[in-house]
């Protein structure tokens, strides 16, 4: 039990425990508000209350509740782990979040096997999802185990100070050795699994930078920057430029023309403040062998 005192009052209850409580979200202070697990001079009050100079706030803190997943033993690549996050090399093929029809087997359960001591997130012991991977989509994703490192990388993401690299492979030769894309992205207005270059009005802002690393056979082997993480971001904007990725069949040739059985994108290099202490740390996650052995398959052409 923790017991505060307000010195000053006119300031909302919520707010007034979330500045005391760091590391705990303003929503799941309202959560406890609402459940009765905080008391002012003994008394259940509404988030909004404005408190008095001299009321006694008592506040039951909640032991997160069990996670409804149950932790399975799926190997995982670890990248980088301390007390408030973990960096996982990501295999494509592997679901992050259970989701109808891949309610096993993902990323999260396998988290849970990996950390029996998880704090939790929400006020639930489950993993913190820090960012998205689509299925197959190899490489670099973060993890957080408590809600103060979840809204600390989050924030980075947001304010768009995280440094991302992806390594992919594109139809076509590009020629000029870098480029920038500028396109807003939205649900494609037909089919509404995919998304689609649209207008701004109906989309949201989407940037992509790239630079040529080498060409392989008539593909193009590129680092993708998103300055934005819009879903299939890179996926789209490359598309959109007539140089789909390898693999892509969903935004691209419908045959998979190198067997691939995947589109050719890994997230290769994540740069971020760590929750601990601010220290900048640059994460690496080496190309797979399923991507390796497709550019050896394909002959260098000389630049």
């Amino acid at each position: 039990m923790l017991e505060l005192t307000a010195i000053n009052g006119g300031e909302r209850l919520d707010r007034f425990l979330s500045n005391h409580l760091p590391d705990h979200s303003r929503a799941e202070i309202q959560r406890w508000i609402k459940e009765g697990d905080v008391l002012v001079n003994g008394k259940m009050c509404r988030s909004s209350y404005r408190l008095h100079p001299g009321d006694r706030i008592s506040i039951d803190v909640p032991i997160p509740a069990p996670s409804p997943l149950e932790p399975e033993a799926i190997p995982l690549t670890i990248l980088y782990e301390d007390a408030d996050m973990l960096a996982v090399d990501k295999p494509a093929g592997m679901v992050v979040h259970p989701a109808p029809g891949h309610e096993r087997g993902t990323l999260v359960h396998a988290v849970l096997h990996h950390c029996p001591d998880l704090q939790g997130v929400g006020g639930v012991r489950r993993p913190g999802i820090v960012h998205r991977l689509d299925k197959d989509t190899s490489g670099l994703i973060l993890v957080a185990k408590h809600d103060r490192a979840h809204r600390y990388l989050q924030a980075q993401f947001k304010a768009r100070t995280v440094e991302k690299t992806y390594l992919a492979l594109v139809l076509g030769h590009i020629e000029a050795p870098k480029g920038r894309i500028e396109a807003p992205l939205g649900r494609h207005p037909r089919h509404r699994k995919k998304m689609a270059v649209t207008s701004s009005e109906k989309g949201r802002q989407a940037i992509t930078e790239f630079e040529i690393l080498g060409y392989y056979g008539p593909t193009t082997f590129i680092a993708a920057h998103p300055l934005t993480g819009r879903t299939h971001q890179i996926r789209v904007h490359m598309a959109s430029i007539g140089h789909p990725l390898v693999g892509d069949t969903v935004y691209g040739p419908r045959r998979d023309s190198y067997r691939l059985g995947r589109h050719f994108l890994h997230a290769h290099r994540l740069c971020v403040d760590r929750p601990a202490d601010g220290a900048r740390l640059e994460l690496v996650s080496p190309l797979p062998p399923d991507l390796e052995a497709l550019l050896h398959q394909l002959a260098p052409v000389p630049q």
